[in-house]
């Protein structure tokens, strides 16, 4: 018989009336210390996986046209593809015109400001201006701000689970 972990907590809420109600609180049998089913995004001063601030206001809806047509250079698409264990990371930047690559390897640490230490070193040695960049979603991005400061350069964001 299988039976998953949803189906016994959905089983102590609604049992948990009375004496086991306060024994569930009280004692913090279950993790959260709630007695009954509240969604996660109605709990109030939550972070969620959701909430990345650094995204509002630079959707790629909000990108330059120029900039899907491939008509002129300067704007650029990246990734960061994470190897086998998250042992190391590849940060690749693809102009759109050219399809010109730049891949950088990163060690270690693949975290946010690692990251855009080392996109702000791969844009500053192009010689040509870099207009755009548009990358995913991802976390290692949440401190877009700093390689906004270091290069008058446009970061837009992909929309979720898309290509």
């Amino acid at each position: 018989m299988n039976i998953s972990h949803e189906s016994i907590y959905q089983a102590l809420y609604v049992q948990g009336a009375g004496s086991l109600r306060q024994e569930l609180k009280v004692e913090k049998a279950l993790r959260s210390g709630r007695t009954s089913r509240i969604p996660r995004s109605r709990l109030a001063g939550v972070i969620t996986r959701g909430n990345k601030s650094w995204v509002h206001g630079a959707e790629i809806s909000l990108r330059p046209p120029q900039a899907e047509d491939r008509g002129i250079p300067g704007h650029w698409e990246g990734d960061l593809a994470i190897g086998k264990q998250g042992a190391s990371a590849l940060i690749t930047l693809v102009e759109r015109k050219s399809r010109f690559a730049l891949i950088r390897r990163l060690s270690a640490s693949h975290d946010s400001p690692t990251v855009i230490s080392a996109l702000i070193e791969m844009v500053s040695s192009l010689p040509t201006e870099v207009k755009t960049i548009t990358w995913d979603q991802g976390s290692e991005m949440a401190n877009v701000k700093d390689l906004k400061i270091a290069h008058p350069v446009d970061v837009f964001f992909a929309d979720p689970h898309s290509p």
